[in-house]
């Protein structure tokens, strides 16, 4: 909530996404790395690395483990320029805005390694490891992803997504705070199957609205 805080008045204070705003961002990215490693280092407790031993009947080399992750990189960073070209050609051949495509196919198609990740860490009883994946996503997004894009191309923000789209994401994100934050008094947060339908409708609902708009 407070990097969402802090993004709107980056955005909101001239209407923009500047080299100053790239700058910080990052260094905010680079303060909660230290964080977190900071606390990480007082925890002795590591629950993914238990989850990973526990997952791996036998640990991996490092040459294999070094292998995965190289080829993985690879696939990553080949697929997702994929989707871009893919998403802004088809933007062209129906003659919408980029805008619209980047709030519909290119967010679904790099969300989805999130969804999957998080279904199956659920479907282990690893609750904390889903939630965390999806937080830690929103926050690298927040931070890394729209630093060095303003950090190398600076750009003037569309009307629209100051007025409808960053008040939405800012919305979702305070109601997520309150599905999760502990109301109850029951020592802590639970978030339903009621209250986890609401988020998805919500954006079952928007997206119609974004076609409207672009149309319009």
């Amino acid at each position: 909530m407070g990097l969402t805080a802090l993004t709107a008045v980056l955005l909101y204070y001239d209407g923009e996404l500047n080299r100053q705003d790239g700058v910080i961002l990052i260094f905010v990215f680079l303060i909660l790395v230290a964080w977190t490693i900071y606390t990480g280092i007082k925890t002795s407790e590591d629950p993914l690395a238990d989850v990973v031993e526990h997952e791996l009947a036998e640990p991996m080399s490092m040459k294999i483990a070094v292998s995965y992750t190289v080829l993985g990189l690879i696939f990553l960073v080949i697929s997702s320029r994929m989707l871009v070209w893919g998403g802004v050609e088809i933007a062209e051949y129906f003659g919408i805005s980029d805008l619209l495509i980047g709030l519909t196919i290119v967010v679904v198609g790099t969300s989805l390694p999130e969804l999957a990740s998080s279904i199956a860490a659920v479907r282990k009883n690893e609750h904390d490891l889903a939630i965390g994946n999806i937080i830690g996503s929103n926050m690298f997004n927040t931070t890394i992803v729209l630093g060095i894009t303003g950090t190398i191309a600076p750009t003037v923000l569309e009307r629209d997504i100051l007025i409808w789209d960053f008040p939405v994401l800012a919305m979702l994100t305070i109601a997520l705070f309150m599905m999760g934050y502990n109301l109850r008094g029951t020592g802590k947060g639970i978030i339903t199957r009621n209250e986890g339908f609401a988020p998805i409708s919500a954006y079952v609902l928007y997206n119609p609205l974004i076609g409207v708009r672009a149309l319009s």
